[in-house]
């Protein structure tokens, strides 16, 4: 996936490596530098003019070096934080494009919270995991390595402190890594615990006020939280205890060095310059040896971090959408439904929400949809725009099986007003225009007619450019509900359904809604989903479901001589008005 992304971006990772080599080439060649001005100050047979003319060159040679690697660095990190910022841009793209794809099973099975997690802060890891792959972990093994031929070829003779320091190094790095590994693969988790948490409440924020449960989510919060507190204590204190034994294994090898060179200078003033200038350049390149394990070391224990986030949205990469579309021609499809023996349950649910449902309703007819809660009727409708497959039977519209028809052919021939009445941040016309893309304002004002919605609409100071704040929280129940109709209206969809969506209206509006779907859509198939049995009484047929299955379907004077259900339920609520 990553490496997929960062394909697209081959002159900014060449520019990388370019600008990662002037580095460490700066940083490897100084050292040799320093050599030569320290032989230069203890050759007692040069001049002093000569000795100043020539550390003075050396000292220009040392600034050249230094302003190279400082252009080098800054132009790496302009080319890391380019592809970093790409790359990460196109894998959140692709990612939630991904996500639109999915059918509500694949987004039930991650959880909206969790996918919410991985486009966030997932991919803010990924993204300063590339940001250390090309400023920090591509640098470290080519500084490693240089620095360790050139310290060998300096003073070969203490070779062996090298390898000391880089094993007692590197042991310690691993014990501290093997330490960290469980806590950043906690951190996530926890992460996506405490987001769903935070969500919840947020969004409950009037039933947790209400019921005065405001202490009881703070300590369900605050569990989570303080266990995440926990593991980053855990890795500050790994931290704690590295950086100090870095420090010591540094200077007792610089300790070593210093030791066994002086047993090396012999009386010679040739080779006790060489030496003495040489140890200088071994004990920078010694440094920079364990630079390089320590920040390959912190930088691998950050980056496994990123790893794992990569892996989760790769995770989300690789999911097959559990529903697919044939790549077939869009048609113009008739309202005719035809169930035949479907049966569904939902994912991980042992129990059918429905069983062996056959129906058949003819195009333009308008259809009730009666029963207890729980009785399978959201699920049945949900069944019709293909939110759902069925596990058994067959569904079709218009003739055609759903499972043979383009994507685009099904949501242009149906419209669904959900239940709960989803309103999304930004303007009235921006949500109605969810339904059609290019209506006008003559399309807006038919719909919002049909809908009872122009009523509050035309008091609307902006009317259609009026804000709908996050989750329409400035609109009441009634009006969200009238907006959620408008919406489904405006495309004058070939099959409308209602999912009890008139439930927020007073009787009046929910009239005037019914007379306004009679008369504007007449040659629409109409499906309503009701509780109340008087919402449905005029509906040309009227299908009875209890605990799953149909047990009855007619009009309403059918069913109330020949359905028991239907009658009790009618009984019911006519003592109720009563």
């Amino acid at each position: 996936m990553v490496f997929k992304a960062i394909g697209k971006y081959k002159l900014l990772v060449f520019a990388a490596l370019v600008t990662m080599i002037i580095q460490v080439a700066a940083a490897l060649w100084q050292p040799q530098y320093l050599k030569n001005i320290m032989k230069v100050m203890v050759d007692t047979t040069l001049s002093t003019n000569g000795k100043v003319d020539q550390i003075s060159s050396y000292g220009f040679g040392l600034i050249a070096i230094a302003v190279m690697g400082l252009i080098g660095s800054v132009l790496n990190t302009i080319a890391a934080a380019k592809i970093a910022q790409s790359v990460s841009a196109d894998i959140r793209e692709s990612t939630f494009r991904k996500i639109q794809s999915f059918s509500y099973e694949d987004v039930e099975k991650f959880s909206a919270s969790n996918l919410v997690v991985r486009m966030t802060n997932d991919l803010n890891q990924v993204q300063m995991l590339l940001m250390m792959v090309f400023q920090v972990l591509i640098r470290v093994p080519m500084l490693f390595v240089g620095a360790f031929v050139l310290s060998i070829m300096t003073m070969p003779q203490l070779w062996w402190i090298i390898i000391l320091m880089v094993v007692l190094i590197v042991v310690v790095t691993a014990f501290s890594m093997k330490a960290m590994g469980p806590h950043f693969m906690a951190f996530q988790t926890l992460m996506d615990k405490i987001n769903g948490i935070a969500k919840d409440n947020l969004r409950g924020s009037r039933v947790v006020k209400s019921f005065v449960q405001e202490k009881n989510q703070i300590s369900k919060f605050d569990k989570e939280s303080d266990e995440l507190f926990g593991h980053n204590l855990a890795v500050g204190y790994i931290f704690s205890t590295m950086i100090p034994a870095f420090t010591i294994i540094s200077q007792l090898a610089v300790f070593g060095a210093v030791l066994f060179i002086s047993t090396y200078i012999t009386d010679s003033v040739s080779v006790a310059t060489d030496q003495l200038g040489g140890i200088m350049s071994f004990i920078q390149y010694m440094m920079q040896i364990m630079f390089a394990i320590i920040m390959g070391g912190m930088m691998s224990m950050f980056a496994s971090r990123g790893f794992v986030s990569a892996g989760r949205i790769q995770e989300v990469l690789a999911t097959e959408p559990s529903m697919k579309y044939d790549d077939v021609p869009d048609e113009k499809l008739t309202g005719s439904i035809k169930f035949d023996d479907v049966s569904f349950a939902y994912p991980h649910d042992e129990d059918m929400t429905l069983k062996n449902i056959s129906f058949e309703i003819k195009d333009g007819e308008m259809v009730g949809i009666v029963g207890a809660t729980g009785s399978g009727k959201s699920t049945l409708a949900q069944l019709i725009p293909r939110l759902f497959d069925p596990n058994e039977g067959t569904i079709t519209i218009g003739g055609k099986d759903l499972k043979h028809v383009s994507q685009n052919s099904l949501k242009q021939s149906i419209s669904i007003v959900l239940q709960k009445a989803i309103l999304f941040s930004g303007t009235i016309e921006d949500n109605l225009k969810q339904g059609k893309t290019d209506a006008t304002e003559a399309d807006l004002n038919r719909a919002a007619k049909i809908a009872q919605a122009a009523e509050f609409i035309d008091r609307l100071p902006d009317r259609y450019d009026a804000e709908v704040e996050e989750r329409g929280n400035n609109f009441s129940g009634g009006q969200k509900q009238r907006l959620s109709i408008t919406r489904g209206v405006i495309k004058n969809p070939n099959i409308l359904i209602l999912d009890d969506s008139t439930s927020a209206l007073d009787a009046r509006s929910e009239k005037l809604v019914q007379e306004a779907l009679n008369q504007e859509l007449k040659g629409t198939t109409t499906i309503i989903i009701a509780q109340k049995i008087s919402s449905v009484v005029h509906a040309d047929k009227i299908l009875v479901l209890d605990e799953g299955q149909l047990v009855a379907q007619g009009t309403h004077h059918e069913l109330v001589q020949s359905s028991e259900v239907y009658q009790q339920i009618y009984d019911t609520q006519k003592a109720q008005e009563d």
